[in-house]
This record gives structure tokens, C-alpha cells and sequence, in this order.
């Protein structure tokens, strides 16, 4: 599933191409809203929250989509071959008069009203990129289950938006604690540093234009991430091969070494 900074620099790109700018194609894919047709209207603003995209237009309208594992949406120029994938996994076509965005895959797309944009994205915990952005209040929500893992109350987007399992498995290095530990065993400090630590790593992200997400700081080939993806590989500061295991159905990296905690 993508993260944050993706799912940000998306909807960064569909801004670009079609804010300000009056629609002259429009197709949804989908059978609900297989009918509507918002050619004519001009796009306000493309915005994300947390790992949704918001595309409002005037007359009171937003496109609500959703990526989850492998959706995407990509810009294209007038006569550029679209790439994103067949055209059978086409899902929305929204066209102006000097760009095209095509959204592939789109498990979730649905056309509703500006003013009830809180039906789909009100249940978000502060977003990790969005002007709401709030720590303490991040770190508060983490703790409101403290018989959780942390790994797990990382990526329930209710405490705050934004992280996906790559910044999930990176952050509990970081704190050096492994993904298991409950919140409420940690100390009083950690989870306003893990929050702070979730915010600076993702905005960071967003101004990196290379396709490799970073989180170590380094720029040796294959230094990258601490932890995610490396199982078996050298921990990056100990050396202790890096182990792997299922979390809630997603893969999960640690440091046996360098973590402290319980693990499966």
C-alpha cells in the first residue's frame, strides 16, 4: 500500500496538471458513476489526506479515490503514449486541454459532494503532511489502546495518516523497540518521538525526487532503509542479519539486536 509521501507527491502531480483548468474529457469507470460526467467544470485543487486524494470541483464536487495496494494515477501530455498499465485497468480519465490524468486500478473511486467530504476521510487521525498535522495529539491517539502493538497502532490511519508498512517496520527501529511491544510499555518519551520522527521522514520524502524512498540519510546503494526488505541481510548498525514476520498479514522487519521486545 502506498505511503503518505506517495500518495502526497500524486496528488502534487494531479494539481499541477489540472487545477485552474476546465475539463474537456471526463470518464469514470466505475458502474455507480459510470453516468456522471464532469466535463466543463473546473478543478479547484487536488489534495491529499493521509492516503486519500480529494479532487474538488466547482459546482461543489470531489473526486474521492483511493490507491491501496497498486492503484496510481499518472499525468500525460497530449500525444504521450499512456503507460499506467492496460486499458482494461483504467478506472477515471479526466482530461484538459494540455494534460491527461489516468487513474489505474483505483479500488476506490466515488464522486460526492464537497460538503460531505467528512463521510471519507473524517475518521483520520492527524495527517502526517496536512496543515492538521499534531503531534501530541498523534502520540495520544497511539496510546489510547496501550494493550496494542505499536506496529499495529502505526498503521491504523484513526491515530494518525500517512504511514504504510515501510515507514511502520522503519520507525520501530528507530525507537528500537520491536514492532510487538505494546504501546502502553513504552516509555512516557518515545511515542512523541516516534510521531515527530513519522513527520520528518515523510516530509522529507516528499522534496527527494529519486523513486527510492529514504530513511537513513545515507546514499550508498542498497542503504536506504534500515530494516524493510533487508530479512537476512546485515542490520546496517550491528550487523545481526535483519529477521522477518507476518504483522496483522503484513510482512514485518527487525533487528533482534539493536530491538528490544517481545516478537513472534
Amino acid at each position: 500500500m502506498p505511503e503518505g509521501d506517495s500518495v502526497h507527491r500524486a496528488a502534487a502531480r494531479l494539481h499541477a496538471a489540472l487545477a485552474g483548468k476546465p475539463l474537456t474529457r471526463s470518464d469514470l469507470r466505475v458502474p455507480r458513476f459510470a453516468t456522471a460526467d464532469l466535463t466543463g467544470r473546473t478543478t479547484l485543487d487536488v489534495t491529499p489526506r493521509g492516503k486519500h486524494v480529494l479532487a474538488r470541483f466547482e459546482g461543489g464536487l470531489t473526486l474521492h479515490s483511493h490507491l491501496r495496494m497498486d492503484g496510481a494515477w499518472h499525468v500525460f501530455a497530449p500525444g504521450e503514449k499512456w503507460r499506467g498499465g492496460p486499458s482494461y485497468e483504467i478506472r477515471a480519465i479526466l482530461g484538459t486541454a494540455d494534460r491527461t490524468a489516468v487513474g489505474y486500478r483505483l479500488p476506490v473511486l466515488e464522486l460526492i459532494r464537497t460538503a460531505e467530504e467528512d463521510r471519507v476521510v473524517g475518521h483520520l487521525g492527524p495527517d502526517l503532511l496536512g496543515p492538521d498535522w499534531d503531534a501530541a495529539r498523534a502520540a495520544a491517539n497511539l496510546l489510547a489502546d496501550p494493550e496494542r502493538p505499536l506496529g499495529e497502532a502505526l498503521l491504523d490511519q484513526r491515530n494518525l495518516a500517512g504511514i504504510g508498512n515501510v515507514y511502520k517496520s522503519e520507525l520501530c527501529f528507530l525507537a528500537q523497540v520491536t514492532p510487538w511491544t505494546p504501546v502502553g510499555a513504552l516509555p512516557e518519551s518515545v511515542l512523541p518521538r516516534v510521531a515527530a520522527a513519522a513527520q520528518r521522514l515523510l516530509a522529507a520524502n516528499i522534496g527527494d525526487r529519486s523513486s527510492t524512498r529514504n530513511t537513513t540519510g545515507s546514499r550508498h546503494p542498497g542503504h536506504d532503509l534500515f530494516v524493510y526488505g533487508r530479512a537476512r541481510r546485515p542490520c546496517l548498525r550491528c550487523g545481526t542479519p535483519v529477521r522477518q514476520a507476518p504483522q496483522d498479514d503484513r510482512p514485518t522487519y527487525w533487528c533482534p539486536q539493536c530491538q528490544t521486545g517481545p516478537t513472534p
